[in-house]
């Protein structure tokens, strides 16, 4: 990739929208400017999943005042992330182009374990040197994630489905707090706090908590003398008594604490003590860093040549026992072919995404031979994936099941001419290297223009390589019936 002088991150999350930008110096992140909109998406998840037309209009707007400062970014230099509320709206594949079109650059929908992830990367790149291993607690509106690190490696990743938002508005919809509805939302997070305890206590010595809800507690239990340093147990008592005291989340009057967060503070407050009471945390400083920061040290490490996304590629690489030979392979014959069709047309982006596919294409082995091809697209659609967004990890499950068999599977779902030249691409690829060796290949001469694909090959070679003009000979047939024309030319 070529260095971006400027870096924004936009964080698409349940609770609130933030834009981080910063300027790129000697290897270095500066924080230049930061906006943020309460957009509370979270709150507009109807009963059946769905965004409500009023969240959506809130988020619109806000990206909207977004675009104004991304202006004038390119669009590698711009990542857009979306977290729980996007992840489990029924309604988001339908929203997020929406969004895409007021914001002016694509919108990733990541994983929980890849949100995780992200939010301690941030963390982390704003913590001096320490050989200590780190839980980073970071409350989101839909969900919340828990960390175990050390230095800037993540050693545990868990995301948990919980959020401010989305626990006030279930158990504290009137804005009420009662002993009861109190007790129950600290039980529901002590119930799903449980699935996780075991391996979490014990296994750190610094506590950390990220993004607006620790922030906020912190605020309110220094400036009203609850606690001399960070968050603790026992200032935590003392809010709780006050908040059961006063009883209407609406009459707060708490210095530290700002009106456009009063909405989500019961939910909020109610995990932060759960997760003191279940992993036996006893005070808890509040982080510098977040997601953004921590999307902004990731599409920075996609400059310098330490995309995850790669890291990831060989090490499923070795879980799976691919062999590194056939993937050298099939790779590289998958790009010849995809220049030749795509020509000028090819970006990086597309290249990428083929040099992974091919690199992935046979995981699907390890399960079985028969029809690995379905094993590796279901893998690389379902498996955390770290890097990887849902859109990307489907575009290479698409490429992995269209890298051979009949096409009918694919009716519908190779949407442009990009992702067909792509698995033509592969398929070819595959296709010449089923003997898996290193034997000598024709020359082979692709073109792809007017929905047809054309090849050129030798006569020669072909005759002495009947197996291969059968199976050339039965794409033809297969890529006919997705109304795509393939035309082999022999010279």
């Amino acid at each position: 990739m070529q260095h971006q002088p400027i870096l924004a991150a936009v964080d698409l999350g349940s609770n609130s929208f933030r834009l981080q930008v910063a300027r790129v110096e000697n290897d270095q992140l500066y924080m230049l400017d930061g906006l943020r909109e309460p957009v509370r998406l979270a709150a507009g998840l109807t009963a059946n999943k769905h965004l409500d037309t009023e969240a959506q209009q809130r988020a619109l707007a806000a990206l909207g005042k977004f675009a104004e400062r991304l202006r004038d970014l390119p669009r590698e230099a711009v990542r857009a992330v979306g977290t729980n509320s996007l992840r489990v709206a029924k309604n988001a594949a339908d929203f997020i182009p929406q969004a895409e079109h007021v914001l002016g650059f694509p919108i990733e929908v990541i994983a929980g374990l890849e949100e995780a992830r992200l939010i301690y990367l941030g963390v982390a790149h704003g913590l001096p040197q320490t050989k200590d291993n780190l839980l980073v607690m970071d409350i989101g509106g839909g969900s919340t994630e828990f960390i175990i690190g050390n230095g800037l490696t993540p050693l545990k990743l868990e995301s948990l489905y919980m959020g401010s938002v989305s626990f006030s508005s279930r158990y504290f919809p009137d804005g009420k707090i009662t002993r009861q509805n109190l007790k129950q939302a600290e039980l529901a997070a002590r119930i799903e706090l449980q699935t996780i305890a075991t391996d979490y206590r014990g296994q750190w010595q610094l506590a950390l908590g990220s993004s607006g809800t620790a922030k906020v507690l912190n605020e309110v239990l220094l400036l009203n003398g609850y606690s001399q340093n960070g968050i603790t147990r026992a200032g935590l008592d003392k809010l709780r008594a006050h908040l059961l005291k006063v009883g209407d989340v609406q009459k707060l009057d708490l210095p530290g604490l700002r009106p456009d967060r009063i909405p989500a503070l019961a939910g909020g407050f109610a995990i932060m003590y759960a997760a003191f009471c279940e992993l036996d945390i006893e005070q808890m400083q509040p982080a510098l860093g977040a997601l953004r920061e921590g999307v902004l040290y990731d599409l920075w490490g996609r400059f310098h040549d330490n995309d995850m996304r790669d890291v990831t590629v060989r090490q499923f690489m070795q879980r799976y026992r691919v062999d590194a030979r056939q993937s050298a392979r099939v790779t590289d014959l998958a790009q010849v072919f995809a220049r030749q069709f795509l020509g000028d047309g090819i970006d990086e982006t597309a290249q990428h995404m083929l040099n992974r596919a091919a690199s992935l294409h046979e995981i699907g082995i390890s399960v079985a031979h028969s029809g690995y091809h379905k094993h590796s697209a279901y893998i690389l659609a379902n498996a955390d994936m770290p890097g990887f967004s849902k859109k990307e990890q489907a575009r290479l499950s698409l490429l992995a099941l269209a890298q051979r068999g009949n096409l009918n599977k694919l009716q519908g779902q190779l949407k442009n001419a990009e992702d067909c030249a792509l698995a033509m691409s592969l398929r070819l690829a595959v296709l010449f290297y089923r003997n898996r060796s290193d034997s000598d290949l024709p020359v082979l001469r692709g073109r792809f223009d007017e929905n047809k694909f054309r090849l050129s090959i030798g006569a020669d070679w072909l005759a002495q390589n009947p197996l291969t003009e059968t199976a050339l000979n039965e794409e033809v047939k297969q890529w006919k019936t997705l109304g795509i024309g393939m035309q082999l030319e022999q010279k």
